[in-house]
């Protein structure tokens, strides 16, 4: 791997897509850490510290912006929830499906319209996380030199700009960089966590001694889980094709046998991502709102029983709407039929479509529950433990940050490949 990271640094272009990515995420990190206007910092990180457990997760998913009340409070996850929007509404609104289907015009139009929907939901989400914390609940007394309402406008104008300069950076790093600049966002957010985390666990105990075991002991089965969830990521089902032989003009063609790839997790980090800006659209009501009830609730959703079956049925639904969207069984049966393929003991047509299918259908749910295990399954430790590197080191964290580490690796891969470099991959 030491090798295949010097090859990538010796590809001119390859070094100017990995250091502009590079430096992208530094920004990013940078502006994690400027607060708000008219925040009183040690004062708002005092209150924070009582917040419930669905803002600490909040708060993990915008790698601690939101407890520094930075520029960067609202994080990816707007942009996260209007993504998720937009693709619902290929499947409802008609002239949303058509703008699917008209390639690089239409993804034009939803990218667009993302935008603009990622911008309301930061306005709404700015007002309240501003009416939260000047609640009683928090009592966080805001800057007095200015008067009120203008304090107000400052700070939600300017945690809305921090958003769409998240969104900006992140559309960046996905045309001029390495990856896909959302994903590589949250990857930063979370990485950052984990040595305060380590820190953290480390000192839970009275017993600096039996901290640093129990830390230890965790590390090690984060490390011996990480070859098996790559291995699931990098599983595939191998539909078997063959192609008939044809005479074009002087040339026999065809003859030949291939297969087509279906991945055991063809949707990737994308359920565990979809999956948790659900699960957590309630604590961003109750900021909104600062209702007890809908507090509790957003809490509850949080931790507990509720949110680990809420956290698999989720994902395992995203793991099968995902992969629909991705992969369309006619396109590829009429491909087949088209080049003068045939799957072998299966009629072309109507039968060739119905076999990929039942053969996607059996594939996605192991894979759909074999993420949601890996998500939950921490999830528990943590509510009985309180240990913070569990939480840091979730499941939902480590799945996102192999997927979005295995991704990138195999866009520089595919790089490398272009230059007769030897890949991460060998």
């Amino acid at each position: 791997m030491l090798s295949s990271i010097i090859d990538a640094f010796k590809v001119p272009e390859l070094r100017k897509k990995i250091l502009f990515t590079l430096a992208i995420l530094a920004l990013y990190r940078f502006g994690a850490y400027v607060p708000v206007p008219g925040i009183p910092f040690h004062e708002f990180a005092t209150a924070f510290q009582d917040t419930g457990v669905a803002m600490t997760m909040l708060d993990l998913f915008t790698g601690g912006a939101l407890s520094n009340f930075s520029v960067f409070s609202l994080g990816i996850m707007p942009y996260i929830t209007a993504s998720i929007i937009m693709q619902l509404m290929q499947g409802v609104i008609p002239a949303v499906g058509r703008w699917a289907r008209e390639g690089d015009t239409g993804r034009r139009k939803i990218t667009q319209v993302t935008r603009y929907l990622t911008l309301g939901l930061g306005l709404i989400n700015a007002v309240g996380y501003l009416l939260l914390f000047k609640s009683p609940a928090y009592g966080v007394q805001f800057s007095t030199e200015v008067p009120e309402a203008l304090t107000n406008i400052i700070i939600v104008f300017t945690l809305v700009c921090g958003t769409a300069f998240i969104m900006w950076m992140g559309e960046l790093i996905t045309q001029r960089g390495i990856g896909n600049g959302m994903s590589l966002i949250i990857f930063v957010s979370i990485v950052s966590r984990v040595p305060s985390a380590i820190f953290s666990s480390a000192t839970l105990t009275g017993d600096t001694g039996t901290g640093i075991a129990l830390t230890l002991v965790i590390l090690a089965v984060v490390l011996v889980c990480i070859p098996l969830i790559i291995f699931v990521e990098r599983a595939q089902r191998r539909i078997p094709v063959n192609y008939a032989k044809r005479v074009q003009g002087r040339k026999m063609m065809g003859g030949q046998s291939t297969y087509i790839p279906l991945k055991v997790n063809a949707a990737g980090v994308i359920p565990i991502i979809f999956a948790s800006c659900i699960i957590y659209f309630p604590a961003q009501l109750a900021a909104i709102f600062n209702v007890d009830w809908l507090t509790g609730f957003a809490n509850l959703c949080s931790t507990g029983w509720l949110n680990w079956v809420l956290t698999v049925l989720l994902i395992v639904f995203f793991a099968y709407f995902y992969t629909s969207m991705v992969f369309n069984p006619e396109e590829t049966a009429d491909n087949i039929r088209k080049q003068g393929g045939f799957i072998p003991g299966v009629r072309p047509g109507t039968a060739t479509v119905q076999y990929i299918k039942n053969v996607i259908n059996r594939v996605t749910l192991p894979g759909g529950i074999f993420i949601a295990a890996i998500a939950v399954v921490p999830t528990i430790i943590f509510y009985f433990t309180n240990n913070q590197l569990i939480q840091a080191f979730g499941g939902t964290s480590i799945l996102i940050m192999i997927g979005v580490a295995l991704d990138t690796m195999s866009k520089i891969e595919s790089q490398l490949k272009m230059y007769n470099y030897e890949g991460f991959f060998k």
